[in-house]
């Protein structure tokens, strides 16, 4: 597997090195993933479920806003 060098100050590895130690996992393994993260982001499990979900009397979908208070847009 290739590697990769980092460098960064005293202060963002030891947030590094305690967020990977809470985590139970090494500090290469959790690297890898916030970099993956950003590059492939993806929804949380079972996000699509969520849809729906709401059963709270008191919420109330607002009214749809007017397109008259939209900026003037160029013609191309």
């Amino acid at each position: 597997m290739p590697q990769i060098s980092l460098y960064i100050d005293e202060k963002t590895l030891k947030k590094v090195e305690n967020i990977a130690k809470r985590q139970h996992t090494s500090i290469s393994k959790w690297v890898a993933e916030q970099i993956r993260s950003k590059i492939e982001p993806a929804y949380p499990m079972n996000f699509d479920t969520l849809f729906g979900s709401i059963s709270d009397e008191t919420f109330i979908e607002p009214d749809e806003l007017s397109s008259n208070s939209d900026l003037t847009r160029e013609e191309i």
